[in-house]
Order: C-alpha cells, then sequence, then structure tokens
C-alpha cells in the first residue's frame, strides 16, 4: 500500500522513498534490498542458522519425550554407568593429558625464544608434524609402540620387567598419548606469549643475583600467566572432548568416558538418541564453563602486559651447564613426538601383516599394501570425499567468515555483537556433540541431506567457523578503512571493493586460516563417525573401519599416503598464497 510523506528542508526522509510524477512517495525494495544488503544478510542467516539450530533440536530431543517435558534419558543414561563414574573418568583424563602437554608445550617454547639452546629447528618439526597426521593415526602409532602384547617398547623391557611392562590401555596411557599429541598446541600458543614478552625484567632479576630456577618462578611463569591460563583451559576443552584417544585405548580396557559412551549407545541397535542427548548436553556443560573461563580471562590480559612503545631486542639466555641437558631433553622429545610414531606406521605400511620390527621383518617388505591402496575404489572414494570437503569447507567458512568479520569491524550495526558471538559459539561444542546435534535435526527436519557428503559439510562448516572468524577479523582489525572509504568516493560499489581492496589485503590470514580448516578437515573422526553412511566414507572413517577388522597394513599406507597428499596440498597452498593478494 502506498504511503503518502513528506520532505523535509533537508531533502527526503528516506533514500529508500522514491518520488512519482503526482509527488507521493513509495518505498522502494529495490534501494532496500542492495547486492551487499542481500550478501550480509544471508552470511549473518547462514552463521545463526549453523550455531544455533543443532544446539536448539539437541536440548528439545534430549529433555522432551514427545509427550512432556523430562529428566527419563538422563536417569536412564547414568543407570548404566553412573555420572560420578563418568565425570572421574572424563576429568582424570583431561586433567592429566593437559598436565603433560602444558609441560612440555611451554618448557619447549622457553627453550626455544629465551635460551641459547641448540636444535631449535627440530623443535618446529616436532610442532608442525603433528598437526598434519590424524590423531587415530597417532594413537593407532602408540599401540603399535606401546601396547603389551605388540608393542616395540616392550621387548627390550620384558627380559628385565616381564611380559606387558608399558601398557597404553590404560588410564595414564591415554593421559601420556593424549597430552604428546597436545603439546605441540602448547608450544606455538606459549612460542607466541614469550617472544611478545619484555625479558628486561628477567635480565634485571639475573642481574641481582636470582637464580634462574627463581627468575622463573617469580618472574617469568607470572608474566605468561594468560598465555599459560589460556593453554591449560584450551587444552583441557581439546581433552573433554577428544574420541580417538579414548575410543581406541579406553574401551577395550572398560574405561569409559563421555565420548566414548555417546559413540556407543549410537553405535548399538537400536540406537539410543535420549541417552545420547543425556551425554552429549553433560560433555556440553562441562566444555562450555571451560570456554567461558577462557574468554573471562582473555578479558584480563591487559594487566600482564609488558611491551609498550619502547622498543625491546630478546636476547637469549646462557643456560651454562644446564644447556646440555635441555639439548637431550628435545632430541628425546623430537625422537619420542615425531620420529618414532611416524617411523612405525611407514615400517607397518611396507609389512605383509604386523609384527614387532626385527632383521627377519624387514626382509619380508612389500609394497602390496600401497598397490592396494592406490588401486582400491574404497580408498579412493574416501580421498576424494576427504579432499572435496576439506576444500569445500576451508574454502566456505574463509569466504563467509571474511563477510562477518566486516560486519563485526567495520560497521556499526547494532546486534553486531551477538553475531561475533555466534560464530564462537560451536568453539564450545565438541565434535562428538554435534554430531548427536545434527543427527537430531536432519532426522527430523525435511531436508533430505542425512546421508549424503551435505551434512558432513554442514558439521566440518560449522564446527571450524570459530577458527574462520578468529584468522579474518585479527587480519581485518590490521587494514585501515581509509582504502574502502577511498574507493567508495571514486564510485565503486561495496562487492568491488570488497573484492578488489578487502580480500587482497586479507589474504594473508585467509591463506593461513584456509591452510590450517583443511588439515583439520580431512582428518576430522569425531563428528564424521556419527554422520557419514556406507558408500560416503572420508579418510578418517575408512582408517577407523580398516582398523576394527584387522587390516593393520592396508591402514599405515593409506595414513602414510594421507600424511604425504595433505603436505603436498599445504605447500602448494601456502606458494599460491604468497603470488595472491597485495602486490608491490
Amino acid at each position: 500500500m502506498a504511503e503518502t510523506l513528506t520532505t523535509g528542508p533537508g531533502g527526503p526522509v528516506s533514500d529508500d522513498i522514491r518520488p512519482d510524477p503526482t509527488g507521493r512517495r513509495y518505498w522502494d525494495p529495490r534501494r532496500v534490498f542492495t547486492p551487499q544488503i542481500l550478501i550480509i544478510l544471508a552470511a549473518v542467516g547462514f552463521v545463526s542458522y549453523l550455531a544455533l539450530v543443532p544446539l536448539v533440536y539437541l536440548l528439545w530431543g534430549t529433555f522432551y519425550d514427545g509427550v512432556s517435558l523430562t529428566l527419563r534419558f538422563f536417569s536412564e543414561a547414568y543407570s548404566a554407568h553412573g555420572l560420578g563414574e563418568m565425570i572421574f573418568n572424563s576429568l582424570s583424563f583431561a586433567i592429566g593429558s593437559t598436565v603433560l602437554s602444558v609441560v612440555l608445550g611451554t618448557t619447549l617454547a622457553y627453550l626455544t625464544v629465551r635460551t641459547n639452546v641448540p636444535f631449535k629447528g627440530l623443535i618446529f618439526a616436532a610442532s608442525l608434524v603433528p598437526l598434519i597426521i590424524p590423531g587415530i593415526l597417532h594413537t593407532i602409532a602408540w599401540i603399535f609402540l606401546a601396547s603389551p602384547q605388540v608393542g616395540l617398547f616392550n621387548k627390550p623391557l620384558e627380559p628385565l620387567f616381564g611380559p606387558g611392562t608399558l601398557n597404553v590401555f590404560s588410564v595414564w596411557g591415554m593421559m601420556f598419548v593424549e597430552g604428546l599429541h597436545l603439546s605441540p598446541l602448547v608450544f606455538l600458543l606459549m612460542y607466541a606469549a614469550f617472544r611478545s614478552m619484555d625479558p628486561s625484567l628477567e635480565e634485571s632479576a639475573l642481574m641481582s643475583g636470582a637464580r634462574l630456577p627463581t627468575v622463573l618462578r617469580r618472574v617469568t611463569i607470572p608474566l605468561a600467566k594468560p598465555a599459560l591460563a589460556a593453554s591449560i583451559l584450551i587444552m583441557a576443552v581439546r581433552a573433554l572432548e577428544a574420541f580417538e584417544v579414548p575410543a581406541l585405548l579406553g574401551i577395550p580396557n572398560g574405561i569409559w568416558v563421555f565420548t566414548s559412551r555417546i559413540w556407543r549407545v549410537l553405535n548399538q541397535y537400536p540406537a539410543d538418541y535420549g541417552q545420547a542427548g543425556a551425554y552429549a548436553v553433560s560433555l556440553l556443560a562441562l566444555t562450555a564453563i571451560g570456554v567461558f573461563w577462557q574468554s573471562r580471562l582473555s578479558k584480563r590480559g591487559k594487566a600482564f602486559q609488558t611491551v609498550t612503545g619502547k622498543g625491546f631486542r630478546p636476547r637469549p639466555m646462557d643456560l651454562g651447564k644446564l644447556r646440555w641437558p635441555a639439548t637431550m631433553l628435545i632430541l628425546g622429545y623430537f625422537v619420542i613426538a615425531v620420529v618414532m610414531p611416524v617411523l612405525i606406521l611407514v615400517y607397518t605400511s611396507f609389512q605383509p601383516f604386523y609384527s614387532v620390527p626385527s632383521a627377519s621383518s624387514l626382509e619380508t617388505a612389500t609394497l602390496d599394501n600401497y598397490k592396494y591402496t592406490l588401486t582400491n575404489s574404497q580408498s579412493l572414494g574416501a580421498a576424494r570425499n576427504s579432499f572435496i570437503l576439506g576444500i569445500g569447507a576451508a574454502t566456505g567458512v574463509m569466504f563467509v567468515m571474511a563477510i562477518v568479520s566486516w560486519l563485526v569491524v567495520r560497521t556499526k550495526m547494532p546486534g553486531r555483537w551477538m553475531i561475533d558471538n555466534l560464530s564462537f559459539l560451536p568453539l564450545a561444542i565438541p565434535g562428538l556433540v554435534l554430531g548427536v546435534a545434527l543427527l537430531f535435526v536432519y532426522l527430523r527436519f525435511p531436508i533430505p541431506i542425512y546421508g549424503t557428503l551435505w551434512i558432513l559439510f554442514i558439521a566440518y562448516f560449522t564446527r571450524y567457523m570459530p577458527y574462520g572468524m578468529r584468522y579474518a577479523s585479527t587480519s581485518m582489525y590490521q587494514i585501515s578503512g581509509e582504502l574502502e572509504e577511498s574507493a567508495h568516493t571514486s564510485g565503486a560499489t561495496w562487492w568491488q571493493t570488497f573484492r578488489r581492496i578487502n580480500l587482497p589485503l586479507l589474504m594473508p590470514g585467509l591463506v593461513a586460516g584456509w591452510i590450517y580448516i583443511l588439515m583439520v578437515s580431512v582428518r576430522e573422526l569425531s563428528s564424521s563417525i556419527l554422520l557419514y553412511s556406507p558408500g560416503n566414507e572420508v579418510l578418517a572413517i575408512l582408517i577407523w573401519e580398516q582398523w576394527e577388522n584387522g587390516q593393520f597394513t592396508e591402514l599405515a599406507s593409506l595414513g602414510v599416503l594421507m600424511v604425504v597428499a595433505l603436505v603436498i596440498l599445504v605447500a602448494i597452498a601456502h606458494r599460491l598464497g604468497a603470488k595472491v593478494g597485495v602486490k608491490d
């Protein structure tokens, strides 16, 4: 219906109202729904849908049984395995692996940044290799190394301490494997913190006669407290949501945590979605608490700032007599965390069947496993699915998050803080919980994507959306708005400005985020294991199935080829990223 409006002395009341020959003014939808607004609304709606709908369905399906609100699913879930036992096992596993990863990662980061220890390049290699190796391969490698029956490390210890000296199928074994896998992440976090910390306070303490352990306890660690606390909370959340280690090492010995119980009740027949929802909501509450405290702590970071406008040059401290023990620690970590797991997988991939490495087993080396993997239709299909999903999820996440970060950083739109928080909401959702939530949605929602690759794409997109937002928003904050204003003044549209100005300037951050999301998507197991269907397997699922079927040598060859392919793809992406963006 037309609406008559008057114009004031400053011109028309609204640019969205157009006059007609009779002097009456009409609302013009073409002026309101511009391509800029439509693109932004689509991005915001997509992010809101992915962040909120699965959680709403999860809560509804857990607390509503089709008749009324109920807690019946919780009582059924914890009657078989008590809540106290589940929480104790989960927290014990999380605390133990967090302590190990934080101690190792922080120590290595300090030695690399602050001291004159040699072989610093090995530490970087040790921090990057585990980021590419999928968690399921890392866990299987340690089964080959420390299993009581066939563990490589147990064979030389057997004459001295008897059979089964090392038992990876225990709570301590679970803590060790998970902690070793998480320590590179702590190293990267603490490395950045130590590099940005002014060393003058430590140097003053040393010049005043304080010993190095005292300086560490009284100066270094207090100054690194925000980064250290953030590392502790992040690793605890990662350990709580871990699936591979509890499933492969805990279930055989009857050690149940939340993630393994969720998988078990959904893997039985008939699947019990109510109990899965109860376990998922309990795990979600634990991880949400950790994420909440981490966000609260990050807001207090200014109290620990030591880098000001005055320049400084970090100088490595001389370890003196401790230099060689520190060197042995680095070499030992590199061998245990990187060399041995990789070598045992490579060795297994060349064997007709797995046996403890020996001179006789080396003589039976064969390429049959690689021939099988490279010609098997299931392996080729899983590789195709994984890389399609990985590349698609990485590209989609970084593109959408670039638009959302522009909206949050560049505009003053009311409620933009809510969009920012929604994009980070999946950070508190463990992968297995996300899989349960998506089951609740698409088993009931009239969209036929269950049993297709699309549901895996939605899971990957949702799961890694927070990481894409972090990379995009960090880069967006570093770009001045003057360039956009100049483009608009010259007559460029919003899309032209975003495509020709923002995207090239954002490209280094977008490429870094793209590489990270690609790596974690290709190796993703926890959300995939509940959502895949026969014919739509991905590489991590195929490795899981081969492990259950006893195809140890075939999965080793598939894993080695998978890691090699990831390294090549990441290297190509890194080179291409260096050639795009802003040119001199």
